[in-house]
């Protein structure tokens, strides 16, 4: 019971901390890079390496099918992901996340909201999973901000690693995501 209380009182001095060092890194443009934050509680896995450069182009944004339609998104096949312990969009979620900012205010479904939601994959506490999911979805909606998508439009969360179902690197990777969604009207 006190180790569990130590943790959240922890997490609750921490969570601000890397709220802010996560819009931080988002905020100095699309091009910023960072090298990854390797969490206390959530070592590196033995044997995991990033992934290789081919594979870097992959959306991390998996947008809704209804949003897709009615926008005519196109958004790639490939495997979505974000790098492992990484909120950092790549310029593959930025081309993505253009289209949705550009349907949301101009286009069919202007005026409409969304709801990001951040995802993880399995390894890592589930503490600092849920916080990891909360900062993707954060950085997906500082993007669309800064496009003109108002903020009100936008609700986050993050479900962490509970709907995680990767075994693998390529599970781990689909689990590493922001997922959009439509919000019905009002």
């Amino acid at each position: 019971m006190m180790n569990r209380m130590n943790r959240s009182t922890l997490l609750a001095l921490v969570l601000p901390v890397l709220a802010l060092s996560s819009v931080g890194s988002v905020a100095c443009g699309p091009d910023a890079t960072s090298a990854p934050k390797t969490p206390a509680t959530a070592p590196a896995p033995a044997g995991s390496a990033p992934a290789p450069e081919a594979q870097k182009s992959d959306p991390a944004v998996n947008v809704s099918s209804d949003i897709r339609e009615l926008c005519k998104i196109e958004v790639s096949k490939a495997t979505p992901k974000f790098d492992f312990d990484s909120s950092d969009l790549s310029s593959a979620e930025r081309e993505v996340l253009d289209q949705v900012a550009k349907c949301l205010t101009t286009g069919p479904l202007k005026g409409r909201s969304i709801q990001l939601v951040g995802r993880a994959d399995p390894r890592g506490e589930q503490e600092y999973n849920m916080t990891l999911g909360h900062q993707r979805a954060g950085s997906v909606k500082i993007y669309l901000t800064k496009l003109g998508v108002a903020e009100t439009q936008v609700n986050e969360t993050s479900r962490g690693e509970l709907d995680a179902s990767g075994t693998d690197a390529d599970g781990w990777r689909r689990d590493r995501r922001v997922d959009v969604n439509l919000l019905p009207q009002k």
